[in-house]
């Protein structure tokens, strides 16, 4: 019998799920700082990409184009232009495979060094999250 997707709890500290697209649970992790999907494969026991099957890393690579164009969109409603896109499958903390798309700009704080582990999340609030949740699946269904 097989083990069913489940994320990993870690995943519901810091995000929301947004949606679910053919391959992954799409979340919004909750930074305000920055526009910032995560995708996590819906198959049981991955810890790598290579763990995915030829097909389904051509699918994932499909969806973090896709997912990187509804960032672009969440900073530009909040006028806040991404410049860069930043993707990894990082897992040091989370082995769970998933893979981070956030959006980057030369005026965001951080810019020009790495996102994870660099300060304190600044969390969106109720109403703000749940309105980048809603442009989130906007941008997902156009």
């Amino acid at each position: 019998m097989a083990t069913l997707f489940k994320a990993d709890p870690a995943f519901d500290a810091g995000s929301v799920i947004a949606c679910d697209w053919s391959l992954c649970q799409v979340r919004l992790q909750d930074d305000a700082r920055f526009p910032w999907l995560i995708l996590i494969p819906r198959r049981a026991d991955l810890r790598e990409i290579e763990d995915l099957t030829t097909a389904e890393r051509a699918a994932l690579m499909e969806e973090i184009v896709r997912a990187g164009d509804i960032v672009r969109a969440l900073g530009d409603a909040a006028d806040r232009p991404v410049a860069k896109l930043n993707v990894a499958a990082l897992g040091n903390v989370t082995a769970q495979l998933h893979v981070h798309v956030v959006g980057r700009r030369p005026d965001d704080g951080l810019w020009p060094d790495p996102v994870w582990g660099r300060g304190a999340a600044v969390h969106y609030g109720a109403s703000a999250l749940q309105a980048a949740v809603s442009r989130a699946r906007l941008a997902t269904a156009g």
